[in-house]
């Protein structure tokens, strides 16, 4: 006991002098709302600039700082990224200092460091270096993006950033591609890109920006001084074996007034040219226009595509002509140009067995066929836009003529015939939108779409098939299925929006008109070669009038972290449709309520969360509804005997998307739920020769889950981008085969990774891999399941041998494994070549795809209940010499 009490006098004698010694500020740090902040830096310092003290906030903004200097002048320094510094003079120790900080925008300097790439952060806008991604190898602006950490580009072009699609492609911040951005990443040389941007809640409408609610992210390339000055490009010619051609030529500028990309190209060697005319943002433009049309009804069959890059699997001899140009009248003021011409003609072979399972049931079938495709696409789009801060106007103009035939050979379960489809869809539209901001902040907004196409087809089949059911069970020599279906459609509106601080109110009102008339007649060739007409059952003369008039109100609150919106669309429908023939004459109104919730809160600034939901009542279209037998291909054969389709749709989303810029690491996860109520369910009767389609009025549900989440990572040690992500999906649903229900469950759960790297100055080397596992069952019914897994894997290494001397090795490979069919294995490799004249401009380039000279490849693929085995007749070994001149 005694030594405690000396143990503890020593502490006391030898503490007391020091805390008098001490001296204490103490202070609270707050925004200005008054709110406290959290981890602020605390530094207190001379007047020199030394720092004599430091700490950090509390979760009460509360801080204390101690410290023994006796010197005069001193100041408290408070900082926290996404606020202003604020310095105050040290007056009284005794005296509480409360400091209200001031929100700034995020400018965080570019991080340079030798070696390393950087990023820089200006608000809503990242900037990547291009140079610092780019490697010798490298030619296009799309070879150095898929290299940027949180920057995602997928075979067919597409280009996501943290897990979103971007809605568009800038080039100094004109839009010139709209979204057909695939050209522009091909084309721009990434030499002539000094920076390459992401915006983040990117709003292209001037007008708009004051209180922000886009959510889309967009891309814009920041072009070089000198690459502005002239037109640039390049021509490419390549002659290979066996009788292969590539040829292109590309010229481009990117002047302030004047920006075009213009493009011709033509080969035979499985390139398809038709993707550069890819619309990635398509869905979300027909759901604006709201013009629920059906596609098309007749095909040549279902053949399916093998799951392997087109060049390694296409069968082609296709050219495009691709041109885009802008021009900018004034700063506010710009007409764009984008005509496009595409031709291809491809052959397919492919045979196919098929088993759906049912309980007690197996439906088999196997399948020959071999395809001569003339697809044609012709789209002119004129579009004049005038956007300024006090109004902004937008006219698109569009013509689109795509005439597609199909002639082809199929062997049905051992039976043989001959088939041609001709498809010619025009379609002409005009979207008109104008928007004026009043002297008092609100605006006004007029809209107006108008739309005009038609779509015949026409189905030959030689000689008949299916006598039993098309023919009175005798033998014949042929069909002919037509279908016509001309359609007009309009969608008005006026709104007006009321600005009141960072709260916005919009209300619409509007209408829109859709009118439509199936044609339809199935005829039947004898062995003498009479026509005649089937039967009126297989015929159609349907006319559809679906009008709608609804009003919106909206409203959204803009805050510095949080951003809501709240939609309440209220509208009344009135659908009639009438077929003579048939004795159908029917009508249906409807009144609607679908609204939708959103919200966006800045947890930091660079993270947010998100969260949504909505409710959607949707009615279905003429598609539905035709009551007369189509024969959509030469085994389905397809009709409704149920009212029109109503959908009661609940879905709600949460999503987390998380950057450390500085640190090059970007990470988004985010989960899906619906729950859709259906009135009609199709019914098909499945036999081994012929499937057939009736919908009914049946009341059923399906019911959808999914989540993933992704992660992408700059290892500047390794000087190597990594990415990895999981996605999942679970829907229950049900299907009606053969008078039986039978309620699904099906489940997919997928995952990837990669890593771009450069290994040495002269050498770099990429990997990717995607394993994705799908079980389908039978709900109480175990002997009706399938599971499907699948891993697939792809590796380049690109070296420079010498100084002009470039060569890549490339590889992929493919294991498919399903439980009762046996196992597949592919294994693929490339090599290529090229040699840089520096002086003359050239590249010369030899290369050698499939190697291995694989001829046949074979393909699972799995659906609820049904598993189908394809074999695909694909290109072997093909070897090319090019010559590019670049200017």
């Amino acid at each position: 006991m005694k030594k405690q009490y000396i143990v503890t006098l020593l502490f006391f004698l030898i503490g007391v002098p020091s805390l008098f010694a001490q001296k204490q500020i103490k202070g609270k740090v707050k925004d200005a709302k008054g709110a406290p902040i959290v981890s602020a830096n605390i530094n207190l310092k001379d007047k020199e600039g030394s720092i004599l003290s430091f700490t950090r906030t509390n979760a009460k903004g509360e801080f204390t700082l101690s410290f023994t200097e006796d010197t005069k002048d001193i100041t408290l320094e408070a900082t926290i990224i996404g606020f202003a510094k604020k310095i105050v003079s040290v007056t009284e120790l005794n005296k509480t200092y409360d400091l209200t900080l001031e929100e700034e925008q995020i400018n965080l300097k570019t991080v340079v460091v030798k070696n390393r790439p950087s990023l820089a952060v200006n608000g809503d806008t990242l900037s990547y270096k291009t140079s610092d991604f780019a490697d010798k190898q490298d030619r296009s602006i799309g070879d150095v993006l898929k290299k940027m950490p949180g920057i995602e580009v997928a075979e067919n072009g597409k280009i996501t950033y943290n897990g979103k699609g971007i809605s568009a492609l800038y080039q100094d911040g004109d839009n010139l591609l709209d979204d057909k951005y695939s050209i522009g990443t091909k084309a721009i040389p990434h030499a002539a890109v000094d920076k390459v941007q992401v915006i983040e809640n990117d709003q292209p409408i001037k007008m708009l920006r004051k209180n922000n609610m886009s959510d889309d992210v967009a891309i814009n390339l920041v072009i070089k001084d000198e690459a502005k000055l002239k037109v640039m490009g390049d021509i490419k010619a390549g002659l290979g074996t066996p009788s292969r051609f590539d040829s292109e030529a590309n010229a481009m500028l990117f002047k302030k007034k004047i920006k075009f990309i213009n493009n011709i190209k033509g080969n035979n060697i499985g390139i398809d040219p038709g993707n550069d005319l890819t619309s990635f943002n398509m869905s979300d433009y027909m759901r604006r226009i709201d013009n629920d049309k059906p596609g098309s009804f007749l095909s040549a069959g279902a053949a399916g595509v093998p799951t392997l890059p087109q060049n390694r699997s296409l069968f082609n001899k296709a050219g495009l002509t691709n041109l885009n140009n802008l021009f900018k009248l004034n700063k506010d003021l710009q007409i764009r140009a984008n005509v496009s011409y595409l031709y291809d003609k491809r052959n397919q072979e492919y045979n196919k067995f098929s088993e759906t399972y049912l309980p007690e049931q197996t439906i088999r079938y196997t399948e020959l066929q071999e395809n001569i495709i003339n697809p044609q696409k012709f789209q002119s789009k004129i579009n004049i836009n005038s956007n300024a801060e006090m109004y902004y106007l937008n006219n698109n103009f569009i013509v689109d003529y795509a005439p597609n035939k199909i002639n082809s050979n199929v062997v049905i379960n051992g039976t043989g015939a001959g088939q041609s489809l001709s498809q010619k869809t025009f379609d002409i539209s005009n979207e008109f939108n104008y928007r004026k901001r009043l002297k008092s902040e609100n605006t006004i907004n007029l809209y107006s779409y108008l739309n005009r196409s038609t779509q015949p087809e026409v189905l030959n089949i030689r000689p008949g098939l299916n006598e039993d059911i098309l023919n009175n069970g005798t033998p014949f020599a042929g069909l002919d299925q037509y279908v016509k279906l001309p359609s007009w459609y309009t969608n008005n509106y006026m709104s007006f929006g009321l600005v009141n601080g960072k709260f916005t109110q919009s209300y619409r009102t509007g209408f829109n008109l859709q009118h439509q008339q199936l044609n339809s007649e199935l005829y039947r060739i004898q062995n003498n070669q009479t026509t005649e007409l089937i039967s009126s059952e297989m015929t159609n003369n349907l006319e559809w009038l679906k009008g709608k008039v609804y009003i919106d109100g909206s409203y959204e609150y803009s805050g510095e972290k949080l951003k809501t919106s709240l939609s309440l669309p209220l509208s009344y429908q009135s659908i009639s449709y009438n077929d003579p023939s048939k004795g159908v004459d029917k009508k249906l109104n409807k009144v609607f309520l679908n609204p939708s919730f959103s919200a966006k809160y800045q947890t930091s600034p660079e993270n947010y969360v998100s969260a949504n939901y909505s409710f959607r009542n949707e009615l279905g279209g003429l598609d539905d509804v035709y009551t007369g037998t189509i024969l959509k291909n030469y085994r389905s054969l397809f009709a409704n005997n149920a009212p029109i389709s109503e959908r009661k749709t609940h879905g709600m989303g949460a999503a987390f998307n998380f950057r450390r810029a500085m640190q090059m690491f970007f990470f988004n996860a985010g989960i899906n739920y619906s729950n859709t109520t259906l009135n009609t369910i199709s019914s098909f009767t499945l036999s081994n020769n012929i499937q057939q389609r009736v919908v009914l009025p049946l009341e059923n549900h399906v019911k959808s889950l999914s989540g993933q989440a992704n992660a992408s990572k700059y290892l500047f040690s390794l000087r190597s981008t990594i990415n990895a992500g999981f996605s999942y999906t679970n829907s229950q649903f049900d299907q009606l085969q053969n008078n039986r229900l039978l309620p699904f469950d099906s489940k997919t759960m997928a995952y990837k990774a990669g890593i771009d790297s450069k290994i040495t100055n002269f050498m770099t080397w990429s990997y990717t891999a995607n394993y994705s596992v799908t079980a389908n069952r039978l709900v109480n019914a175990n002997a009706v399941k399938t599971n499907y897994q699948q891993i697939r894997q792809q590796s380049n290494l690109t070296f420079t041998a010498f100084k002009s001397v470039f060569m890549k090795i490339s590889a992929e490979h493919m294991y498919t494994k399903q439980s009762s069919q046996s196992d597949l294995s592919y294994l693929f490799a490339d090599f290529n070549m090229r040699y840089k004249f520096t002086k003359l401009k050239t590249d010369l380039e030899f290369g050698v795809t499939n190697l291995a000279n694989i001829k046949k490849f074979e393909a699972i693929n799995i659906s609820a209940n049904a598993l189908t085995n394809g074999t695909y007749y694909i290109p072997g070994r093909v070897a090319m010499l090019k010559a590019t001149f670049n200017y």
